[in-house]
C-alpha cells in the first residue's frame, strides 16, 4: 500500500456503498455435453443483453475449467437468482450459479 488513506475517506466511501448482487457462474461435468457450443452461445448473447440492459453491471467471463463467470448485477440477490435461474447453460446443466448480496461503490469501473 502507497496511497495514505484516513479513517474519514474509509467512512464517506462506505457511506456511499449501494447494493449489489454478485452472481458466480461454475461449470458442471455437463459443460461438454452434445449441443454445449449452441447453448454456450445463448448463454453469452443473454448475458451480453442482460449487460447492455443495465441488469449486469460489470460482466467477467472467466478462463478456468471450473469458475465460468462473475457478474456483479444491478438487482437484489433474489431478483438476480430468478435472472439467473433461466439462463441457458444453467437449465442445461452446464453451469451452476450462486449468488450473494454485496455492496459496491459508485464510479468504480474497471480500468479501459
Amino acid at each position: 500500500m502507497s496511497t495514505p488513506v484516513t479513517d474519514e475517506q474509509i467512512q464517506a466511501l462506505a457511506a456511499s456503498a449501494k447494493p449489489f448482487s454478485l452472481a458466480l457462474l461454475q461449470w458442471t461435468p455437463q459443460r461438454t455435453m452434445d449441443g454445449a457450443d449452441a447453448i454456450e452461445t445463448e448463454h453469452q448473447r443473454r448475458m451480453v443483453s442482460l449487460r447492455a440492459d443495465g441488469v449486469i453491471a460489470v460482466l467477467c467471463p472467466v478462463t478456468s475449467d471450473a469458475i465460468a463467470g462473475v457478474a456483479v448485477m444491478t438487482v437484489p440477490a433474489e431478483k438476480a437468482t430468478e435472472i439467473m435461474a433461466a439462463d441457458p447453460c444453467v437449465q442445461a446443466g452446464m453451469m451452476r450459479v450462486d449468488v450473494h448480496p454485496c455492496h459496491g461503490f459508485p464510479g468504480d469501473a474497471i480500468p479501459a
